[in-house]
């Protein structure tokens, strides 16, 4: 265990949670537990509920055993085994491989951190991620990434199937005798990414002005010929990793400025996958987007309290987060090749309503492979 290394590298963190410590252990933990790094061998120490299950399944090069290093860590800080926390061990540790110097991820807890500090450890707060590894997909990390979208897409084909079978009652949209909602086609669409072996977490079903807060997840009963914007993250439980796809639905009859709406932002976004390319900035995708609503005198702009036009970046990372690096936004650096962006423009104007189209690619060197696959007929009679 003993090595030359001048630095140990530290993580504490449920793999539940946490994409570092999950990237790094490929095990799922439910609850917080110590793993660290040192001479390029890595250690995680787990209680005994965790411990069979995680030396057989787990990355790390050595699995320990948490009962036994306490009482070794309070052996050697001579301190009583009561007072071994996470912190006593990170130091002991240390001690043991003759290092002073630890890093730790940006999330790492401020009471540990402290208490390094107090205990004269020299603690620096390295890269985020703490695995810069993490922004560049294999092959592997692909699949699961279309496993991932592939979950987005039931769940938004089951949003578009019901929306189609639904009825217009007055202004309002009845499935099975009852009122849509949001609350209830989201749940639908939820059921639909479980049995793809995912969970959805936050769905976003947001028609007519709520569509307008991209954010927004949408509430209360949908309503015909409004713009629907339906916004699917589900994880897969499996291997940790996300999809993330949106498509905007209308039941009815959309106006000419929904149409002109909706087809400004399906051709930015077209606009901005043909930039896609290693080592074009992502600055210049995200331009590509603006360009073609500048052209057709979309404005962004402010209005009151809030925002409308084209309000956010044109996207951002996906793996085992949600949003992770790079962006896609005005001062984004260069693309990599193996990164996994979405490409997502979208524009929100009250009085017509809001529409964002969403995809996943993965870059490459002659431009960008497709990770998602869903159709985008909008227009549901």
């Amino acid at each position: 265990m003993k090595s030359k290394s001048s630095v140990i590298r530290i993580l504490y963190a449920a793999s539940e949670q946490s994409a570092d410590i999950f990237y790094l252990t490929k095990v799922f933990v439910p609850d917080p537990f110590l793993c660290f790094i040192v001479g390029g061998r890595s250690t995680a120490v787990v209680n005994r509920l965790e411990y069979s299950r995680v030396r057989a399944q787990s990355n790390c090069d050595q699995v320990l055993l948490l009962e036994t290093v306490q009482g070794q860590a309070a052996k050697a800080l001579r301190i009583e085994l009561s007072a071994v926390g996470p912190a006593e061990m990170m130091c002991y540790f240390a001690k043991l491989n003759k290092v002073r110097e630890l890093e730790v991820p940006e999330d790492f807890p401020s009471v540990y951190f402290a208490k390094l500090l107090a205990a004269g450890m020299q603690v620096r707060v390295g890269a985020d991620p703490f695995f810069p590894a993490r922004e560049l997909k294999s092959d592997a990390e692909a699949k699961a990434l279309r496993q991932g979208n592939a979950a987005s897409a039931a769940g938004i084909r089951t949003a578009e199937r019901v929306l189609r079978a639904s009825k217009i009652v007055g202004k309002c949209l009845k499935y099975e005798g009852r009122t849509l909602t949001s609350e209830w086609l989201r749940m639908m669409i939820d059921q639909a990414c479980l049995t793809k072996g995912a969970v959805a977490q936050n769905t976003i079903v947001a028609g007519g002005k709520q569509g307008c807060d991209p954010h927004e997840g949408g509430h209360g009963p949908l309503k015909s010929n409004e713009l629907i914007i339906v916004d699917v993250f589900p994880r897969v439980q499996k291997t940790g990793y996300h999809g993330d796809m949106t498509r905007t639905f209308l039941k009815g009859r959309a106006n000419d400025a929904q149409r002109a709406l909706v087809g400004a932002v399906r051709d930015a976004q077209l606009a901005a996958l043909a930039k896609v390319k290693a080592g074009v900035s992502g600055a210049t995708v995200h331009a590509a987007a603006v360009q073609i609503f500048d052209d057709r005198v979309f404005l962004t702009e402010r209005r009151g309290e809030g925002f409308v036009g084209f309000i956010h970046s044109t996207g951002h990372g996906l793996g085992l987060e949600v949003h992770e690096a790079p962006r896609v936004s005005p001062n984004a650096g260069r693309l990599r090749q193996g990164q996994v962006i979405t490409i997502e423009p979208g524009l929100y104007y009250p009085e017509v309503g809001g529409c964002r189209i969403e995809d996943v690619v993965r870059v490459t060197k002659e431009g960008s492979e497709m990770l998602s696959s869903m159709h985008y007929k909008w227009e549901l009679r």
